[in-house]
């Protein structure tokens, strides 16, 4: 709900995405939702802290003072002068090492509720930081990454890692495993590891019951982005692919093949 100053238009609304930036609220709001589900947790601290200094900050671990409140004070004075991007590793690491795995599930969620609420552009997808706004997208992401089929999932996971990567994303190879895990998954509706994408979408055509025109619009979408050796003409020659590029395409291919999954699973096949 908007505060009444907000309502009364006395006190400006944030309308600006934070993209390249974090602001002092984001950033306070984050570190207590850090303190919340891992500062306080004085039993589970000093194991995960090795970790912590060992594996993100790479500082000697006879560094750690073996007094909470003095290691617990490094943390903050680390936290709220790094840089922008730094945030986001050190929840992302967070997250992904820390020795309870329901408490990183309910920080992710709460951290997700924070990054919405200040007009963040970055979520938690599965368990990475990526820049991925709408609900709608996210949920047809974290969908298809659920799926218990690993040669799809590990290219969209790794889609998701060249998109994710804040210093040096790879929009370019980001693309390829997106599509790489549409041509995943049509192989296995098709049951035909050696067929290409088009002979693969005919199959799926006849065995699921494939929109003729839903069929050639994939099959013309990726085919002119991929071919036997991965990368060659159309979208990806772009001399300057975006994010805008990259994440549609993992957005796109996420939905077909959640699309696909639900197709198959209703024609009886077993994937």
């Amino acid at each position: 709900m908007k505060r009444f100053s907000e309502r009364k238009g006395l006190k400006k609304i944030r309308t600006e995405i934070q993209v390249d930036s974090l602001d002092e609220t984001l950033r306070n709001l984050l570190w207590n939702v850090l303190r919340k589900y891992y500062w306080k947790r004085p039993v589970d601290h000093y194991p995960f802290l090795e970790v912590l200094w060992n594996s993100y900050f790479k500082r000697p671990t006879d560094r750690l003072k073996g007094r909470w409140k003095e290691d617990y004070s490094q943390i903050n004075d680390y936290f709220f002068s790094c840089e922008w991007f730094e945030v986001y590793d050190f929840i992302e690491f967070m997250a992904n090492n820390y020795l309870v795995e329901e408490i990183s599930n309910e920080f992710m969620k709460a951290s997700n509720a924070v990054l919405e609420s200040e007009l963040s552009a970055y979520r938690f997808v599965g368990n990475q930081i990526t820049q991925i706004t709408s609900k709608e997208e996210i949920s047809e992401i974290e969908e298809a990454l659920e799926t218990p089929l690993k040669p799809v999932r590990t290219h969209l996971e790794d889609s998701l890692k060249l998109l994710s990567d804040r210093k040096s994303p790879d929009y370019r190879n980001s693309i390829k495993e997106s599509i790489s895990a549409v041509e995943a998954i049509c192989k296995m509706v098709a049951k035909n590891k050696k067929a290409k994408l088009g002979q693969a979408l005919d199959m799926i055509e006849s065995k699921i019951g494939l929109h003729g025109a839903l069929k050639r619009g994939f099959d013309s979408l990726y085919g002119y982005t991929s071919d036997a050796d991965g990368i060659r003409h159309a979208l990806m020659d772009e001399p300057t692919l975006s994010f805008e590029d990259a994440k549609f395409m993992l957005v796109s291919c996420s939905a077909f093949i959640n699309y696909l999954v639900s197709k198959a699973s209703k024609a009886g096949l077993e994937l």
